[in-house]
């Protein structure tokens, strides 16, 4: 239905345009042609976004991996010092 409305806004403007009362089949064709061109370069163009959006939601989920394990080195880091810290104490309080 919206192609529809799109091909007869174009051959409106074709109309207007050429100062004609009348429309070649060759005319029609060749708005149709551009008119499916279009669709076929936006589908393309949702495609592109929608491998786009995969390839962002991968590189969320290895910073989400990432951040996770940089959390964990840093509370074994953590528990690491202060086991150290502990043992220091431990010796200079004798």
């Amino acid at each position: 239905m919206f192609r529809k409305l799109q091909l007869g806004a174009l051959v409106a403007v074709l109309v207007i345009a050429t100062g004609c009362a009348t429309i070649t089949q060759e005319q029609l064709d060749a708005v149709q042609a551009i008119a499916e061109s279009a669709q076929s370069s936006a589908d393309e163009a949702q495609r592109d976004a929608a491998e786009a959006q995969q390839a962002a939601s991968g590189a969320q989920s290895t910073a989400n991996q990432a951040l996770s394990a940089a959390n964990a080195a840093q509370a074994c880091c953590d528990a690491t010092n202060e086991k150290v810290d502990r043992m220091f104490e431990a010796t200079t309080a004798k």
